[in-house]
């Protein structure tokens, strides 16, 4: 075994490990993979398959040929953490420091690790909605951390006040939600993160939220936890250009949060990938400025391919719940006779030519049966992707 025993034993508890030492795929991984060695439709990973605005790429194009290629600032460009700092006033009024206030991350995903990793200490407990995505809970197995979930209730995948009542207790250091949240297209109300800031005062614990979905919103707007009374000076805020800008691959993301808890953070980031992405950084600023049609019409472009795909499910037999926001949307296979959504999403390349992802994947054990015929379904691709997708998943009610 090449890794050591304590970090063995950490990814083990992460679920990262099979039972015979050898690393552990994600779900995503398996689809993605299944839906390359079958051809199918890959309605399973969230990543879009068209490229994102022109002024953004060439902005990256631009800053190559600039030879803006070697280390940025290890906070990240200033031109970016400007751009984030401005971005933050402009939509939702939040004042933030770019110098100091402002980290730039490689993805949502690295702002996570190293947010976790650099504020939780052993015996320390970690609140999360359930389902989650996941790798909210390989990061808090491999901190050593206690996690404990939420449960995110039918049919509107919200959580009972009660329950997060009884979740968060003096040991919990970290509260972590996704709003919008990924797996299910919800979005969580105002009542409900105000209820969070409130418990997180009650018990002295720090607010970490992910936001990458922020601008993704239909119909509904988008409330950042950190503009609401009494969060800002306990909330780290995490978000990406991936999702807003359809350039998954990049991998720019950033926290922004007060400057000693963003020093914590920057303290694990340095040694995890130090800088990343130095052409790509200019780039995503250049998006961040883009005119309010841009964030207006990404959300109503998404908001028709959502409708394409429902509609698809529905005749294809799936009863389907209400997404509000994100990539995804969630549908219940048990109509057609699917119990266990795992073996669907296996069969499907083969029943219907595409590939799906099963909500039980976003839950510990314990909780995974209550999702058990539900199935995320990504729709950020081509409408005439969906519309082949929603034909062929017609195959199912036959």
């Amino acid at each position: 075994m090449l890794i050591s025993g304590a970090w063995q034993n950490a990814a083990a508890g992460a679920g990262l490990l099979a039972p015979d030492g050898t690393i552990r795929a994600t779900i995503f991984a398996e689809m993605s993979a299944l839906a390359e060695a079958t051809g199918a439709i890959n309605l399973g990973q969230g990543f879009p398959d068209e490229d994102g605005p022109d002024e953004v790429l060439d902005a990256a194009r631009r800053a190559i040929k600039k030879g803006v290629n070697q280390y940025p600032p290890g906070r990240g460009s200033v031109g970016l953490r400007e751009a984030i700092a401005a971005h933050q006033k402009r939509f939702y009024d939040i004042e933030v420091d770019p110098e100091r206030e402002v980290l730039v991350t490689a993805g949502a995903t690295e702002a996570l690790a190293a947010t976790i990793l650099g504020l939780v200490d052993d015996g320390d407990e970690v609140v999360t909605l359930e389902p989650f995505y996941d790798a909210y809970g390989a990061l808090i197995a491999l901190s050593r951390a206690e996690h404990r979930t939420v449960p995110l209730r039918l049919p509107d995948f919200l959580p009972d006040h009660d329950d997060l009542r009884k979740a968060v207790t003096d040991r919990t250091r970290l509260i972590v939600i996704n709003n919008p949240h990924n797996p299910t297209g919800a979005v969580l109300p105002l009542d409900t993160l105000e209820l969070i800031i409130e418990l997180a005062h009650e018990h002295d614990a720090l607010i970490v939220t992910d936001e990458v979905y922020e601008h993704l919103t239909f119909g509904l707007p988008h409330i950042p936890i950190a503009s609401l009374p009494g969060a800002w000076e306990r909330t780290l805020t995490i978000s990406s250009g991936g999702k807003t800008f359809s350039t998954t691959g990049w991998k720019i993301g950033w926290v922004t949060g007060p400057a000693k808890l963003i020093t914590a953070v920057l303290a694990v980031k340095q040694f995890l990938t130090y800088v990343n992405g130095a052409p790509f950084q200019p780039a995503i600023a250049t998006g961040l400025a883009l005119p309010d049609e841009y964030f207006e019409g990404i959300a109503t472009d998404l908001t028709n391919k959502r409708d394409v795909l429902s509609s698809g499910l529905t005749r294809a037999g799936f009863e389907v719940f209400p997404s509000e926001a994100s990539y995804f949307v969630v549908a219940d296979a048990a109509p057609l006779g699917y119990d266990n959504a795992v073996t669907l999403c296996r069969e499907l390349p083969e029943l219907a030519g595409v590939v799906a992802v099963p909500i039980s994947a976003f839950c510990h054990e314990e909780l995974a049966g209550e999702y058990a015929s539900l199935v995320r379904f990504a729709f950020c691709k081509r409408v005439e992707v969906l519309e082949l997708a929603a034909a062929q998943l017609a195959r199912l009610g036959r």
